[in-house]
């Protein structure tokens, strides 16, 4: 059994598809082992005998029919454990030590690569830093300063589609889980 870190795209945000994590538990459950999720934004880990890429086709052709969906842009990235290690092993040396002064954030490629998307990130060089990463952009802006980050505007670019946000603390509790 192989290890996966599966991050949901689209569920639980701004009252659009609603996914209650127990009934995601359950729905996965049935076709996975050790299914764990962590709070509402579509965080889970579980085990499988498939491969990555199967487990993610499985939850995309099952979560429709399971789950009243407000749009078709629910997807999942799903991550084996030493994937999303690397995901967290390569964050800029000191990122997420400094939680009071800045907020981290990790975009997750999705079918994308950081050369499609490095265009897209848009910084303003008083509040933002960004590092495009192997898996995903390492972003973080000074919190004080927050609303005048420009991490907004790939919103509206065509990769955003292709990208999942966690804050740092999201992507460490996650790699944490994988051990327990």
């Amino acid at each position: 059994m192989t290890t996966y870190v599966v991050l949901f795209r689209g569920i639980n945000v701004g009252g659009r598809n609603k996914v209650p994590m127990a009934d995601l538990r359950e729905h996965l459950g049935a076709d996975f082992a050790n299914v764990r999720t962590y709070i509402q934004s579509g965080n889970v880990v579980l085990e499988s005998d498939r491969s990555a890429e199967q487990v993610a086709a499985h939850i995309d052709k099952g979560l429709p029919a399971a789950f009243a969906l407000d749009s078709d842009l629910v997807r999942v990235l799903v991550l084996d454990a030493d994937a999303y290690r690397e995901v967290v092993a390569q964050a800029p040396k000191g990122f997420g030590d400094e939680p009071d002064r800045y907020r981290y954030d990790v975009l997750f490629y999705m079918g994308v690569s950081g050369a499609e998307v490095e265009p897209h990130v848009v910084l303003n060089p008083d509040v933002d830093e960004a590092l495009i990463g192997e898996r995903a952009v390492y972003h973080r802006r000074v919190t004080a300063l927050a609303t005048r980050s420009r991490l907004n505007k790939i919103i509206g670019s065509p990769v955003y589609p292709s990208l999942t946000i966690r804050n740092w603390n999201t992507t460490v509790r996650l790699a944490a889980m994988l051990d327990e």
